[in-house]
């Protein structure tokens, strides 16, 4: 039966129209109603047939009681004895309209009946209430026959019961009452055909125009097509109504957003979404690939308003994790500086090789090695501070580099003689040229404007845990800042720029925890920050 019913669905589904359908459906409704119609109905005939022909029943069998002739000769009537009494039977039969009359004696002894073969036979019954002297109307089963009775006591002029009538007639069968209700049933199904066709074809073509002509097989087909591209795509997609409440979000999007399984339906507010998601998802997006810090994730959004002739949609939301890419460009940043640099001190030391060139030309040679020497001790002093601390070369260049930067915006760059810092994995040496170099730009940038601008470096190398500390002297960190100074986009920079802005401290803290370390911040005469990463 399963598969039966499941080969039937699939013919509706695929062969029948939108119309052909409603119009079956409304056809098996209207037969189950016309049922339930014909089925009350018969009931209710029936219920009728017992009040009318019971009361009807009951008067004649109270009337032929009543006649003081049949009271006369009854007492001493006897089965088969006289015309009289049957005659009277009769006639009370045939007036009324029932379908038999029965005379018996106080004992019930049939004495005369319109059926012969129930004279001498007993008509009283357990539910009767004839023998107490009261009439009683109910339904018996007679021969296999249902049949309604009714049975009045006959009494003397002393009230003593000398004999008993009984009266009535079969119940109609089910195919009598068909046919009795059978022309309003016909009516009706024919006005309820009509109508649902009608309104079938109506609903129909209604339906059809809001799902744009498609059939229920085509917008299913479409569903389908929708679910499987909204959760095949890499990417995460995210719908959110006016009112801020999210229509539909793929597998990926829920990942990403740190979202609840039932988060459909819901509205950011009641979903506790973080103020940067929820900023993401509602504001007007100005530039493509937004970036936001999601937990410890670089999120690159693009938001698109949907709206049609009549109504405002919301918007949906595409967004990709970037974090790696974000890391790996932040590392090939600061490889670039780094090579600036050294391009930059080659320039230097050329321009250093003309100068002593020059004085040799001019026989200056006591200010050659004078020139000389300076700018060894200089050089040299730079390398040693860096070198005799910093054993990893990739950090080492990085911080000479940096100095280099620092010097020629007047910054007064020093690496703390306790600094130390030995050799390690490449991953290692990575992230801590994402959080060395991030650290000392974000200090360089916020002493740009103070008086003999100064950073010290201090790099600890223990067991298991690698601390950076860098130090500025400049105005510190605001007290509401400090909550927000590693938040995404903190930033008073130009945000156009590829890669946006204020990722700087929030990919290093990143970077930090993802080494089960971090990064904290306190103002002691200036900005300091503490970063640390386990090895």
């Amino acid at each position: 039966m399963g598969i039966k019913a499941s080969r039937l669905n699939t013919f509706f589904a695929h062969r029948m129209s939108l119309a052909g359908q409603y119009l079956i459906l409304q056809l098996l409704i209207i037969g189950v109603v016309l049922a339930g119609v014909v089925a009350v109905s018969l009931t209710q005939s029936t219920n009728n047939f017992e009040k009318v022909e019971g009361r009807r029943s009951l008067s004649a069998a109270e009337s032929l009681a009543a006649n003081p002739l049949l009271r006369e000769l009854i007492p001493n009537a006897a089965p088969e004895m006289g015309s009289a009494l049957p005659a009277m039977a009769e006639t009370t039969r045939s007036t009324s309209g029932l379908q038999f009359v029965v005379l018996a004696d106080r004992d019930g002894t049939v004495i005369t009946s319109t059926f012969p073969d129930d004279v001498g036979t007993s008509i009283l019954h357990p539910e009767s209430q004839v023998e107490e002297g009261r009439g009683w109307a109910g339904d018996i089963t007679r021969n296999g026959e249902h049949v309604l009775i009714a049975q009045v006591p006959v009494l003397d002029d002393a009230g003593k019961m000398v004999g008993i009538v009984s009266a009535g007639q079969s119940y109609p069968s089910t195919q009598e009452l068909i046919q009795e209700i059978a022309p309003s049933a016909l009516i009706t199904l024919v006005i309820a055909v009509v109508l649902g066709t009608t309104g079938s074809v109506l609903l129909s073509r209604r339906v059809k125009h809001q799902t744009r002509g498609m059939e229920p097989r085509e917008i299913a087909e479409l569903f389908e097509h929708r679910e499987a591209l909204l959760h095949g795509v890499k990417e995460g997609i995210i719908s959110v109504s006016p009112d801020s409440r999210i229509m539909l979000a793929n597998d990926i999007a829920i990942e990403l957003l740190q979202l609840p399984l039932d988060c459909v339906g819901q509205t950011l507010t009641d979903l506790d979404v973080a103020p940067q998601v929820t900023r993401a998802l509602t504001t007007q997006q100005q530039q493509p690939d937004r970036q936001f810090l999601i937990g410890e994730r670089v999120v690159v959004f693009n938001r698109m308003p949907v709206k049609t002739a009549r109504k405002d949609l919301g918007s949906v939301t595409t967004f990709r994790d970037r974090t790696e890419l974000t890391l790996l460009e932040q590392e090939l940043g600061d490889s670039k500086a780094t090579a600036d640099m050294l391009r930059a001190q080659t320039h230097e030391f050329a321009n250093h090789l003309h100068a002593i060139s020059g004085l040799i030309q001019l026989q200056e040679y006591e200010e050659v090695i004078r020139f000389i020497d300076g700018v060894s001790f200089s050089r040299s002093k730079v390398f040693e501070d860096v070198s005799s601390h910093i054993a990893e070369p990739t950090i080492a260049a990085l911080l000479i580099a940096k100095a280099s930067v620092a010097t020629e915006r007047g910054i007064q760059l020093e690496v703390s003689k306790d600094s130390r810092l030995g050799r390690g994995d490449e991953q290692t040496a990575r992230d801590l040229t994402t959080v060395i170099g991030n650290l000392i730009d974000n200090a360089m940038d916020a002493i740009a404007d103070v008086d003999a601008p100064q950073i010290v470096i201090s790099i600890q190398d223990l067991d298991d845990q690698i601390t950076v500390i860098v130090r500025d002297n400049g105005a510190g960190i605001a007290d509401e800042a400090m909550k927000e100074i590693f938040t995404q986009g903190f930033s008073t920079k130009d945000t156009t720029v590829s890669g946006g802005r204020g990722f700087g401290l929030a990919l290093s803290r990143l970077v930090c925890r993802r080494r089960n370390g971090d990064i904290t911040v306190a103002n002691d005469h200036g900005a300091q920050f503490t970063a640390t990463l386990r090895k």
